[in-house]
Protein backbone atom coordinates (compact mmCIF):
# COMPACT_ATOMS: atom_id res chain seq x y z
CA UNK A 1 0.00 0.00 0.00
CA UNK A 2 1.38 3.27 -0.66
CA UNK A 3 1.81 5.76 2.09
CA UNK A 4 -0.02 9.54 1.95
CA UNK A 5 2.76 11.02 3.84
CA UNK A 6 2.03 13.19 6.51
CA UNK A 7 -0.98 14.69 6.82
CA UNK A 8 -2.64 12.81 4.24
CA UNK A 9 -4.97 10.14 5.25
CA UNK A 10 -5.99 8.86 1.73
CA UNK A 11 -4.72 8.76 -1.80
CA UNK A 12 -5.38 11.34 -4.59
CA UNK A 13 -8.71 10.38 -6.26
CA UNK A 14 -9.12 12.26 -10.17
CA UNK A 15 -13.27 11.92 -9.35
CA UNK A 16 -13.21 13.68 -6.46
CA UNK A 17 -10.10 15.98 -5.98
CA UNK A 18 -9.71 17.56 -9.67
CA UNK A 19 -11.40 20.65 -11.13
CA UNK A 20 -14.63 20.10 -13.33
CA UNK A 21 -13.61 22.61 -15.68
CA UNK A 22 -10.86 23.08 -18.38
CA UNK A 23 -8.47 25.01 -18.90
CA UNK A 24 -9.74 26.80 -22.06
CA UNK A 25 -7.40 26.45 -24.90
CA UNK A 26 -6.61 29.39 -27.45
CA UNK A 27 -5.79 27.32 -30.18
CA UNK A 28 -7.56 23.96 -31.54
CA UNK A 29 -5.23 21.74 -32.67
CA UNK A 30 -6.72 19.39 -35.75
CA UNK A 31 -4.31 16.29 -36.93
CA UNK A 32 -4.33 15.61 -40.44
CA UNK A 33 -4.85 11.75 -40.66
CA UNK A 34 -2.94 12.13 -44.38
CA UNK A 35 -0.18 13.88 -43.33
CA UNK A 36 0.36 12.93 -40.03
CA UNK A 37 0.69 16.75 -38.92
CA UNK A 38 -0.98 18.82 -36.45
CA UNK A 39 -2.71 21.85 -38.17
CA UNK A 40 -3.70 24.95 -35.27
CA UNK A 41 -7.11 27.01 -35.41
CA UNK A 42 -7.33 30.12 -33.47
CA UNK A 43 -10.53 29.84 -31.08
CA UNK A 44 -13.76 32.18 -31.73
CA UNK A 45 -14.65 33.27 -29.78
CA UNK A 46 -10.74 33.81 -27.72
CA UNK A 47 -11.83 32.09 -24.76
CA UNK A 48 -11.71 33.69 -21.39
CA UNK A 49 -10.56 31.32 -18.93
CA UNK A 50 -7.08 30.29 -20.62
CA UNK A 51 -3.07 29.80 -19.94
CA UNK A 52 -3.77 28.22 -16.24
CA UNK A 53 -2.83 24.67 -16.60
CA UNK A 54 -0.01 25.45 -13.53
CA UNK A 55 -2.59 27.72 -11.76
CA UNK A 56 -5.00 24.82 -12.02
CA UNK A 57 -2.72 21.85 -11.06
CA UNK A 58 -1.37 24.61 -8.34
CA UNK A 59 -4.73 24.80 -6.69
CA UNK A 60 -5.52 21.36 -7.36
CA UNK A 61 -3.12 20.00 -5.22
CA UNK A 62 -3.35 23.12 -2.71
CA UNK A 63 -6.99 22.16 -2.11
CA UNK A 64 -5.45 18.13 -1.20
CA UNK A 65 -3.40 19.43 0.81
CA UNK A 66 -4.73 21.77 3.04
CA UNK A 67 -8.97 21.71 2.63
CA UNK A 68 -11.64 18.81 4.13
CA UNK A 69 -15.34 18.78 2.24
CA UNK A 70 -17.97 18.50 4.91
CA UNK A 71 -21.47 17.83 2.57
CA UNK A 72 -23.20 17.51 6.63
CA UNK A 73 -22.51 21.70 7.10
CA UNK A 74 -24.40 24.44 5.69
CA UNK A 75 -23.61 26.14 2.72
CA UNK A 76 -21.85 29.50 2.85
CA UNK A 77 -22.75 32.76 0.92
CA UNK A 78 -20.48 33.79 -1.83
CA UNK A 79 -18.28 35.81 0.61
CA UNK A 80 -17.80 32.73 2.68
CA UNK A 81 -16.40 30.57 0.21
CA UNK A 82 -14.25 33.43 -1.22
CA UNK A 83 -12.41 33.82 2.25
CA UNK A 84 -11.72 29.76 2.60
CA UNK A 85 -10.71 29.53 -1.54
CA UNK A 86 -8.03 32.49 -0.81
CA UNK A 87 -6.82 30.78 2.32
CA UNK A 88 -6.52 27.39 0.59
CA UNK A 89 -4.55 28.68 -1.91
CA UNK A 90 -2.16 30.98 -0.14
CA UNK A 91 -0.73 28.09 1.47
CA UNK A 92 2.01 25.88 0.30
CA UNK A 93 1.79 23.38 -2.65
CA UNK A 94 5.20 21.86 -1.55
CA UNK A 95 3.82 20.70 2.22
CA UNK A 96 0.31 19.05 3.34
CA UNK A 97 -1.39 20.46 6.46
CA UNK A 98 -2.20 18.21 9.73
CA UNK A 99 -5.24 16.77 9.10
CA UNK A 100 -6.58 19.23 12.33
CA UNK A 101 -5.01 22.19 10.47
CA UNK A 102 -6.92 21.56 7.48
CA UNK A 103 -9.53 24.46 5.79
CA UNK A 104 -12.83 23.23 5.90
CA UNK A 105 -15.14 23.58 2.97
CA UNK A 106 -19.09 23.42 4.30
CA UNK A 107 -21.80 22.05 1.84
CA UNK A 108 -19.71 19.67 -0.67
CA UNK A 109 -18.30 16.78 -0.86
CA UNK A 110 -15.50 17.30 -2.64
CA UNK A 111 -13.17 19.57 -5.13
CA UNK A 112 -15.23 17.84 -7.75
CA UNK A 113 -18.88 18.83 -6.45
CA UNK A 114 -17.28 22.16 -5.55
CA UNK A 115 -16.41 23.53 -8.91
CA UNK A 116 -18.87 22.16 -10.41
CA UNK A 117 -21.30 24.64 -8.50
CA UNK A 118 -18.93 27.49 -8.03
CA UNK A 119 -16.98 27.59 -11.29
CA UNK A 120 -16.89 31.43 -12.18
CA UNK A 121 -15.91 32.18 -8.19
CA UNK A 122 -12.70 29.25 -8.14
CA UNK A 123 -12.02 30.57 -11.67
CA UNK A 124 -11.51 34.36 -10.27
CA UNK A 125 -9.80 33.67 -7.00
CA UNK A 126 -7.29 30.93 -8.07
CA UNK A 127 -4.68 32.77 -9.82
CA UNK A 128 -4.10 34.47 -13.21
CA UNK A 129 -2.58 33.17 -16.13
CA UNK A 130 0.63 35.55 -15.07
CA UNK A 131 1.13 32.59 -12.52
CA UNK A 132 1.48 29.80 -15.35
CA UNK A 133 4.40 31.78 -16.35
CA UNK A 134 6.10 33.16 -13.99
CA UNK A 135 7.31 30.06 -11.78
CA UNK A 136 10.63 29.37 -10.23
CA UNK A 137 10.58 26.11 -11.44
CA UNK A 138 10.90 27.04 -15.16
CA UNK A 139 14.35 28.17 -15.51
CA UNK A 140 15.09 24.22 -15.58
CA UNK A 141 13.45 23.51 -19.04
CA UNK A 142 16.57 26.01 -20.68
CA UNK A 143 19.29 23.64 -19.71
CA UNK A 144 19.79 20.08 -21.38
CA UNK A 145 17.60 17.46 -19.78
CA UNK A 146 19.74 13.57 -20.99
CA UNK A 147 18.44 10.31 -21.23
CA UNK A 148 19.71 9.46 -17.48
CA UNK A 149 17.95 12.14 -16.13
CA UNK A 150 14.93 11.26 -17.53
CA UNK A 151 15.66 7.96 -15.89
CA UNK A 152 16.34 9.20 -12.89
CA UNK A 153 13.01 11.17 -12.91
CA UNK A 154 11.22 8.25 -13.72
CA UNK A 155 12.34 6.53 -10.26
CA UNK A 156 12.37 9.81 -8.38
CA UNK A 157 7.90 10.04 -9.66
CA UNK A 158 7.43 6.72 -8.50
CA UNK A 159 9.42 7.10 -4.72
CA UNK A 160 7.30 10.48 -4.90
CA UNK A 161 3.86 8.67 -4.29
CA UNK A 162 5.51 6.93 -0.51
CA UNK A 163 6.32 10.28 0.23
CA UNK A 164 3.81 13.47 -1.16
CA UNK A 165 1.47 11.68 -3.85
CA UNK A 166 -0.03 13.79 -6.44
CA UNK A 167 3.28 14.92 -7.73
CA UNK A 168 3.08 17.86 -9.98
CA UNK A 169 5.07 17.42 -13.36
CA UNK A 170 6.17 19.66 -15.91
CA UNK A 171 5.87 18.22 -19.75
CA UNK A 172 7.86 20.38 -22.37
CA UNK A 173 10.09 20.70 -25.89
CA UNK A 174 11.78 23.05 -24.44
CA UNK A 175 13.63 25.16 -27.06
CA UNK A 176 10.10 24.06 -28.99
CA UNK A 177 6.80 25.05 -27.50
CA UNK A 178 4.68 23.00 -29.18
CA UNK A 179 4.11 21.53 -25.45
CA UNK A 180 4.61 23.96 -22.34
CA UNK A 181 1.88 21.95 -19.77
CA UNK A 182 1.64 20.88 -16.19
CA UNK A 183 -0.63 17.88 -15.08
CA UNK A 184 -0.79 15.69 -11.84
CA UNK A 185 0.20 12.11 -11.41
CA UNK A 186 -1.86 10.20 -9.45
CA UNK A 187 -1.32 6.74 -10.11
CA UNK A 188 1.40 4.59 -11.59
CA UNK A 189 1.80 0.99 -13.02
CA UNK A 190 5.44 -0.77 -13.42
CA UNK A 191 6.09 -2.78 -16.33
CA UNK A 192 9.22 -4.90 -17.68
CA UNK A 193 9.14 -1.99 -20.91
CA UNK A 194 7.24 0.85 -19.09
CA UNK A 195 5.97 2.53 -16.34
CA UNK A 196 2.37 3.92 -17.15
CA UNK A 197 1.96 7.25 -15.20
CA UNK A 198 -2.32 7.74 -14.51
CA UNK A 199 -2.52 11.90 -14.74
CA UNK A 200 -5.13 14.70 -14.39
CA UNK A 201 -4.95 17.29 -17.22
CA UNK A 202 -6.50 20.21 -16.61
CA UNK A 203 -6.83 20.52 -20.36
CA UNK A 204 -8.80 17.34 -20.17
CA UNK A 205 -10.54 17.21 -16.99
CA UNK A 206 -13.42 14.91 -17.82
CA UNK A 207 -11.55 11.90 -17.82
CA UNK A 208 -7.79 10.74 -16.45
CA UNK A 209 -4.82 10.45 -19.32
CA UNK A 210 -1.82 8.56 -19.38
CA UNK A 211 1.89 9.56 -19.22
CA UNK A 212 4.58 6.33 -20.28
CA UNK A 213 7.90 6.42 -19.46
CA UNK A 214 9.65 4.01 -22.15
CA UNK A 215 12.26 2.13 -20.55
CA UNK A 216 14.42 0.79 -23.57
CA UNK A 217 14.62 4.65 -24.27
CA UNK A 218 14.73 6.72 -21.03
CA UNK A 219 11.93 8.59 -22.51
CA UNK A 220 8.72 9.68 -22.06
CA UNK A 221 6.30 9.60 -24.43
CA UNK A 222 2.68 11.61 -24.07
CA UNK A 223 -0.38 10.27 -26.32
CA UNK A 224 -2.15 12.67 -29.18
CA UNK A 225 -4.88 14.58 -28.34
CA UNK A 226 -6.44 18.00 -29.18
CA UNK A 227 -3.32 19.96 -27.96
CA UNK A 228 -0.84 17.76 -28.78
CA UNK A 229 0.48 15.60 -32.04
CA UNK A 230 1.66 12.86 -29.41
CA UNK A 231 5.40 11.58 -29.11
CA UNK A 232 8.54 12.30 -27.04
CA UNK A 233 8.40 15.00 -24.23
CA UNK A 234 10.74 16.34 -21.14
CA UNK A 235 9.24 15.70 -17.73
CA UNK A 236 10.50 17.77 -14.95
CA UNK A 237 8.67 17.04 -11.42
CA UNK A 238 7.89 20.70 -10.16
CA UNK A 239 6.52 22.00 -6.17
CA UNK A 240 9.33 19.80 -4.78
CA UNK A 241 11.79 21.65 -3.18
CA UNK A 242 13.06 25.24 -3.32
CA UNK A 243 14.38 25.42 -6.54
CA UNK A 244 11.35 23.88 -8.42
Amino acid sequence: MISTGAGLARPFRFEQDTFAFANELVWEYRLDPRTGSMNTFRNEPRPLYAHRCFVLVRSCRQFFYHARFDPNLPEMDEEGYRRRIREVVSRSPRRPSLESEKIVIPGYDNLRRFSQAQEPLLKAECGGAWQSYFLRSHWRMTFPITHGQQARMARQLVEAFAQKPAPIVHVVRFPQLTINHGIILFGFQEATDSIRFEAYDPNTPAHPVELTYQRAKRAFWFPPNHYWPGGELKVIEVYRGWFY
